[in-house]
């Protein structure tokens, strides 16, 4: 994956690890070749827009070694910048926003497309502090005690946990939990944090790891 901007890098990687892919990658054109050449990939995410190195000249070049699925990724919408990115060889073309679901589906198809595993199976658990999350069996145990949270919480605890001492920003989450076209009311994370508050928190009216940073997000501290 080849992305200059942290925040989105890094919601990419979170929600394609969280499917059980590998997920190597770098930030500018140069960078983005040297790690083609020395870890073959199996499926290329590739902005049109980066540092030293253009996406176009880097997807021609990378072409012009493999026939590894390209996939571009840029803010640019309009025909023609879609026609160049074909034609120097990439083989889909996503705008941004977009939905981290109807990425991951893109992806599945081109790697059914070329023959290639289409997930590479895992069973990740992360934890921080007292919340340890069994991503494969869906399972999250505070204190060692089971809870059972929604699906959306569930996700929502799990961006929060990965990110364990970092800011989250509100836009981010929302975009990672409900998808980057959701247009329905903010107040819907609040409520969704309030709801985990009362699950994970001792005292979720002076919670001591998921902290509101005012006007920003929220923080989980371990």
């Amino acid at each position: 994956m080849v992305e200059d901007e942290p925040s989105l890098s890094q919601a990419m990687k979170y929600s394609l690890e969280r499917e059980g892919y590998r997920v190597d990658t770098a930030v500018n054109g140069t960078e983005a070749i040297q790690c083609f050449r020395s870890t073959p990939p199996l499926l290329v995410l590739l902005d049109l827009m980066l540092p030293q190195m253009s996406g176009l000249d880097v997807c021609k070049l990378m072409r012009s070694e493999s026939t590894v699925p390209i996939l571009m990724v840029t803010a640019k919408d309009s025909d023609a910048d879609k026609i160049v990115c074909l034609e120097v060889g990439a083989d889909d073309y996503i705008t941004k926003p977009f939905s981290m679901l109807e990425l991951i589906s893109r992806i599945r198809a081109h790697l059914r497309r070329a023959g290639m595993p289409v997930t590479v199976p895992e069973s990740p658990v992360v934890s921080a502090g007292s919340v340890e999350i069994d991503i494969a069996a869906h399972q999250v145990k505070i204190r060692g005690e089971t809870v059972a949270l929604s699906p959306k919480e569930f996700a929502l605890l799990e961006a929060l946990v990965v990110g364990a001492g970092r800011l989250m920003m509100r836009d981010r989450l929302i975009s990672e939990i409900w998808g980057a076209d959701y247009f329905g009311d903010t107040r819907t994370l609040d409520v969704h944090v309030k709801r985990l508050r009362a699950k994970i928190e001792t005292n979720p009216h002076q919670p001591r790891h998921l902290k509101t940073v005012r006007g920003l997000g929220y923080k989980f501290d371990p």
